[in-house]
Parts: structure tokens; C-alpha cells; sequence
């Protein structure tokens, strides 16, 4: 009987293999969409239209977070009949389940929520109430995510900014920025995304780049369009870029960074195309 030994040559290739399955495995995939709310008038683009094309969309990239904005109470209970594996939280705007909701949906195969919670963007940021000169109430659902493979933790933010109110811009992602700082007393990576209605070269997104990365601009990979907003208009350019992935500096490992522009019979699944980012903690 003769035992077959395995070369040196076979032996690495393995040891290649499992070293890349490991870091794939230690790899966290983020998605940030403005999903559009649920409103007939938009006719052919009406979300009963698009939420099988939108939620199979979600699961083929398999995000390990997702953060959706104008998700209506009964979107996200499409969502959450769809995303299988998945939990969410967040809180409606107008209170518990009323209103939009700027959720959090997670793998829980891969993470664990250790705290949640969710705050308005106004100068009264426990109530139900509007701020400055924002046109809509607006709020912040954020939480505290562990890890389950590596036992590391993150704060993750998800929100939606006004689109008419620049002083509720400004000042809500200022109440954010704040709202963090106060929480993350131990200073771990902190992911703040969504749909912020300003451009890059923005008063906002200026002030932000002073202590976050954009997560386009550190990635080793892009791909797709610059524009995140299309509106529904198949045969135009997207050039608006409003929709963010922002990413505190103890966060460097940006692999990939992609705006998913699918359409099938040159329809989107919404209003906004999502944007995907995968990282890797430090």
C-alpha cells in the first residue's frame, strides 16, 4: 500500500486557501439605500412594482448591513418577509411603527446588536418633532454591533437628511456627530451612511471629511456610476451623488466600493441606486 504525500507546493496552496477563506470570512459587506416610500402616484415605478425586484436584489449581494431610508411601516414589513436571516431596528419617525423608518437590517449569522436606539434631528432630539428649517421630521437609528467571529464591535448610523432645510442638514449631522462622540467612549470604528441630500463638494460633506473617510475615496475597488440619485429616469445620466458611506479613520481597509445601477426592462428598483461597500475592521 502506498500513502500519497502531499507536495510542498500542494501543501501552500491550501494553507492560500483557507488564509483567503478566513479573510473573506472577516470581511463586513454595508449597503446604504433609499428604498423610495410607498406612494401611488408614482404609477409603473409604485413600490408593489419594484419590491420583488429591489428585495432580490438585497439578497443577491447579501449586505451584512443594511441601512434603508422612506421605508414605510408596510415596506418594512416586505422587507422583513423577504430577508431571511435578517433582524432589524430602528424606529418609524412619527413614533414606534408610524412613519419612515431609517432601519438597520443585519446578517444575525454574522452580528449581534449589544445596544439600539433612535433620536429625532431637532433641537429636541427625544420627541417626535422637526428641526430648524427641515421641511419633513428626520431622525438617526444607530446601534452597537459585535462581530460573532471576531468578537469586534462598531457603531453603525443610518439617517436621511432633509432635502430643503440646509441649517437641518448641517445641524443634524453636527446633533449626530455629537450624539456619537458621547456614546463611543471606547473608541470603536464607527460607519455613518444614508441618504444626505448634498453633493460632495458641500458644506457637509466637507465639515465630515474633517474626521470621517468617505469610503469611495480609500477604496481599493470602484465601480459603477458617480451619481446615486436617478429618479426613476432610465435615459438620463445619473450624476447627483447623495447617497454616503462614511467611515471613522480606524477604519482604513476599504476593499471594495460600488453604486449598483440594475434595471431590468429598463426599470430600478427605486429612486435611488444602493451603494455597497466592503471593509474589513482593523
Amino acid at each position: 500500500m502506498v500513502l500519497a504525500c502531499k507536495t510542498e507546493t500542494e501543501t501552500k496552496v491550501e494553507k492560500n486557501k483557507e488564509l483567503a477563506a478566513k479573510q473573506t470570512n472577516e470581511n463586513l459587506k454595508v449597503m446604504t439605500y433609499n428604498i423610495r416610500l410607498d406612494v401611488a402616484v408614482d404609477g409603473e415605478n409604485a413600490w408593489p412594482n419594484r419590491k420583488n425586484f429591489l428585495n432580490s436584489q438585497v439578497l443577491f449581494h447579501a449586505p451584512d448591513i443594511l441601512g434603508v431610508q422612506e421605508a414605510r411601516p408596510n415596506q418594512m414589513a416586505d422587507l422583513k418577509s423577504a430577508l431571511k436571516g435578517y433582524k432589524s431596528s430602528g424606529t418609524g419617525r412619527d413614533g414606534e411603527n408610524k412613519g419612515e423608518f431609517s432601519a438597520l437590517f443585519y446578517n444575525t449569522s454574522k452580528l449581534k446588536v449589544e445596544q439600539e436606539n433612535t433620536f429625532w434631528l431637532s433641537e429636541t432630539p427625544t420627541e417626535i418633532s422637526k428641526g430648524w428649517d427641515a421641511a419633513y421630521p428626520r431622525i438617526c437609528s444607530y446601534a452597537l454591533f459585535t462581530v460573532l467571529n471576531t468578537n469586534k464591535k462598531m457603531w453603525v448610523v443610518n439617517t436621511h437628511l432633509d432635502h430643503v432645510g440646509k441649517e437641518a442638514q448641517l445641524n443634524g449631522m453636527d446633533l449626530i456627530q455629537s450624539k456619537i462622540a458621547e456614546i463611543n467612549t471606547n473608541n470603536y470604528p464607527v460607519i455613518i451612511m444614508g441618504d444626505f441630500n448634498v453633493e460632495p463638494d458641500s458644506q457637509l460633506i466637507t465639515n465630515l471629511t474633517k474626521t470621517m473617510n468617505d469610503s469611495k475615496a480609500i477604496a481599493s475597488i470602484k465601480f459603477g456610476p458617480n451619481g446615486t440619485f436617478n429618479g426613476f429616469k432610465y435615459n438620463e445620466p445619473v450624476s447627483r451623488r447623495i447617497d454616503y458611506i462614511m467611515l471613522s479613520k480606524n477604519i482604513i481597509d476599504v476593499k471594495k466600493y460600488g453604486v449598483l445601477s440594475s434595471t431590468i426592462d429598463f426599470k430600478f428598483p427605486s429612486d435611488h441606486f444602493p451603494v455597497l461597500v466592503e471593509l474589513k475592521l482593523n
